[in-house]
């Protein structure tokens, strides 16, 4: 791997989420550029440490879709049936319906809400279509749903799925669905883990290091290993930098199906004003409003990006050669979520407009906000990336 280059607009901007805000316990960085690469470090984090990926594990499932319907063993235009019979009540849905957020999909009942692994499955099997979506499409159930539909078309499970067509591939030797026992010690802590929904206090404890941190993940894959499609990996800087160099290198699918994954699926301007949003493939492509865009202002309409709920981002553009990876931990310790009561904004809870500050809980502990943290980033982030490669602002899409 190519030896990073310091870059001090870099620590400067990951300094403000460990240092001066208090949104994370600790953040690692990179960016690259053709042969550069940039990357920076603070707070409880270290070259060994292994992050939760979080929802950044839908890029890994698109890309084994796509690697399935180049070598024609998944066709998009079939219905989901044709490959996993179970989801019976999605009779008519395509693939490509599934991966490009094109239905709403809903579970009966709340998939982390089922008692165990047999009743949450169970659920997710009687998926049904509600329609058109609405001004928001991204949702998890999509790429829950491609998990099975992979496995049927490749006749392999998901992991090795994964393995064979990403993590091989690239190099990658510190991703997994079941971290192993000698690098837990490694892994990022994610309790406790404060929340306010209209007043009400919640508290999360007990994730044990190397389980999903999301709660779906958590009940259908929690140590076994048989990885989501939506979260349930886990992995370091250095492998994320490994697998953004051979996505960019065509190393995983082709430029025709990076092409795809980018198309703009959703997008479109909203009656009421403002834009539903921009999803590709099991991804988010570039909005034509940068504050509600996942991918960075220095890049194009052929990029695609995700960002995981423990405080993760990555972002590539093929067209450019560009990558960015954002791995943090805005989870532990951490306010994470904040539905103001009925009349009532963040700054009455004690917070600023933008979400930082601290909240008083309970027992009277100070609690730092990560509240609406991914709205930081540009300003924090994407500008140092932008200052360390040198990078113009592009316009936003306006297809």
């Amino acid at each position: 791997m190519t030896k990073p280059e310091r870059s001090e607009a870099l620590e400067r901007g990951v300094r403000f989420f460990t240092r001066e805000a208090g949104i994370m316990t600790g953040l690692s960085v990179a960016c690259g550029a053709g042969d550069r690469l940039a990357c920076a470090m603070d707070g409880e984090v270290s070259e060994r440490s292994v992050f939760d990926l979080a929802s950044v594990t839908k890029l890994f499932t698109a890309l084994c879709a796509m690697r399935l319907r180049e070598t024609g063993r998944l066709e998009l235009e079939r219905p989901v049936t044709d490959y996993e019979p179970r989801f019976c009540r999605l009779g008519g849905v395509t693939v490509e319906q599934v991966m490009s957020f094109a239905v709403s999909l809903q579970t009966p009942v709340r998939i982390d809400a089922c008692p165990d692994r047999a009743s949450g499955e169970q659920a997710l099997f009687e998926t049904a279509s509600a329609g058109a979506p609405g001004k928001r499409a991204y949702s998890d159930i999509p790429a829950m749903v491609m998990k099975y539909v992979i496995e049927a078309a490749a006749q392999a499970p998901f992991h090795d799925c994964v393995r064979r067509m990403i993590l091989e591939p690239a190099g990658m030797e510190e991703t997994w669905a079941r971290v192993p026992e000698a690098r837990r010690g490694d892994c990022q802590r994610y309790d406790p883990e404060y929340r306010l929904e209209r007043g009400r206090a919640i508290l999360r404890t007990g994730i044990a290091p190397g389980t999903p941190h999301d709660p779906k993940a958590a009940l259908l894959q929690g140590d076994s290993g048989d990885l989501c499609g939506h979260a349930g990996l886990f992995s370091t800087r250095g492998d994320l930098i490994r697998f953004c160099r051979a996505v960019l290198a065509e190393k995983i699918v082709s430029a025709e199906s990076l092409r795809e994954m980018a198309v703009n699926r959703t997008g479109r301007p909203w009656p009421e004003g403002g834009y539903t949003q921009y999803l590709g493939y099991l991804c988010y492509v570039k909005h034509p409003d940068q504050y509600y865009s996942e991918i960075p202002v220095y890049m194009g309409c052929r990029a695609f990006g995700i960002g995981g709920f423990t405080g993760n981002h990555l972002a590539v553009d093929p067209e450019r050669g560009l990558f960015t990876v954002f791995l943090g931990n805005r989870v532990r310790g951490r306010l994470t979520f904040l539905i103001p009561e009925e009349g009532k904004t963040l700054t009455d809870y004690g917070l600023r407009p933008d979400g930082t500050g601290a909240f008083r809980w309970e027992d009277g502990q100070s609690i730092p906000s990560s509240v609406q943290y991914v709205h930081q980033k540009d300003a924090h982030f994407h500008r140092a990336v932008a200052e360390t490669l040198s990078l113009p602002e592009l316009p936003g899409r306006r297809d």
